[in-house]
């Protein structure tokens, strides 16, 4: 199974940040040892000041004789060490160290799987601490699902079981131990989680 990402695929986050819109879908990947495990806790790591959430619609692909498509649908978390990330943006290096670190992902194990469903609009927040901090709906993407699956089947070979991390709308921000995350997609809670500091 691989965990494929989208970066960039809201405007108004991509701008938040300072980055130009893309023109085709921004690619990148983490393993496995970045999944958090079902029910959590967020362990922040110790090599980071500012670690940010990002809530994306995350979709489970499947492989058939026609081809890749998406089968379900749920919510997840794209953790980014944001002062990591900006060394490594003003050297002109990978983003690997700040968005692919072992804890660094969370994927609801809620999927939704009603083909109507998948094809329609989809809205989605996260609260920290009770108040929301993120919103969006699936039309505000740059990049549709198909092209996200198009572009991303040109470099690897998708297969049944991947994961794809769609892209976060604005208000991404910093978290600290001692937080809570709630993750809600179509109004209904799919994830509650604990921030906790890094292991002693």
């Amino acid at each position: 199974m691989k965990i494929i990402c989208i970066g960039r695929n809201y405007g108004e986050h991509a701008r938040e940040l300072g980055n130009a819109i893309p023109e085709e879908p921004v690619l990148f990947l983490k393993p496995l040892s970045a999944l958090i495990p079902n029910g959590g806790p967020i362990r922040l790591p110790s090599f980071s000041q500012d670690i940010h959430h990002e809530i994306e619609l995350v979709y489970r692909l499947e492989r058939t004789d026609n081809g890749v498509s998406a089968n379900a649908v749920t919510i997840g978390l794209d953790l980014t060490a944001r002062d990591v990330q900006q060394r490594l943006k003003e050297q002109g290096l990978p983003w690997e160290k700040a968005k692919a670190f072992d804890g660094s992902a969370y994927v609801s194990e809620h999927f939704l799987s009603d083909t109507q469903l998948l094809e329609r609009q989809l809205v989605f927040a996260l609260k920290r601490n009770g108040a929301v901090v993120q919103e969006g709906y699936s039309g505000e993407m740059i990049f549709d699902l198909k092209t996200m699956i198009d572009c991303a089947a040109r470099y690897f070979r998708l297969e049944t079981g991947d994961l794809l991390f769609t892209g976060t709308p604005a208000g991404v921000g910093r978290i600290a131990a001692g937080d809570r995350l709630e993750g809600f997609l179509n109004d209904e809670l799919r994830f509650d989680l604990a921030v906790e500091g890094p292991t002693p």
